[in-house]
């Protein structure tokens, strides 16, 4: 091939990869959520609780676990609610989803946080925080469909 042809050839690749993930992107839906989470922990925390993803008109029950390090103390409960994005079907929810964070607790307070996981799908959620804890900490939490 010549030097011409190759570049062409290239460039028509290129503009074609760049078509389909414009066109997979652009058939991303975004659904509603929302999460009891429960938290406990003195150094090492953990969490675990349920949920239920509203996709496309149907109900889909989750559960959720996972694991904080750092500065952690105390227990709460966490009511959270709001939009996931970038979703293709119910299955893109679940995964786990990173983050660190600074909080503190006493009584009830307001939470809103906003997580990726390694599908793509974007957690954007809100709500409340009752009980007595303090943290300064990186944690995970995973999500499972049920």
């Amino acid at each position: 091939m010549k030097p011409s042809s190759t570049l062409r050839a290239a460039l028509v690749a290129l503009l074609a990869f760049t078509g389909l993930a414009f066109s997979s992107a652009a058939r991303a839906d975004s659904g509603f959520l929302t999460l009891t989470i429960y938290k406990a922990g003195w150094i090492i925390g953990g969490s675990g609780g349920s949920g239920v993803l509203t996709f496309r008109g149907r109900s889909y029950r989750l559960s959720t676990g996972g694991l904080d390090y750092g500065l952690v103390f105390g227990g709460s409960k966490t009511v959270l609610r709001g939009r996931v994005s970038n979703i293709n079907r119910p299955s893109d929810v679940a995964g786990v989803y990173g983050a660190a964070g600074a909080g503190l607790a006493v009584g009830r307070g307001a939470r809103a946080i906003v997580l990726t996981n390694q599908k793509g799908a974007v957690l954007e959620l809100t709500g409340h925080q009752v009980g007595l804890m303090a943290n300064a900490d990186l944690s995970g939490l995973a999500i499972t469909m049920r």
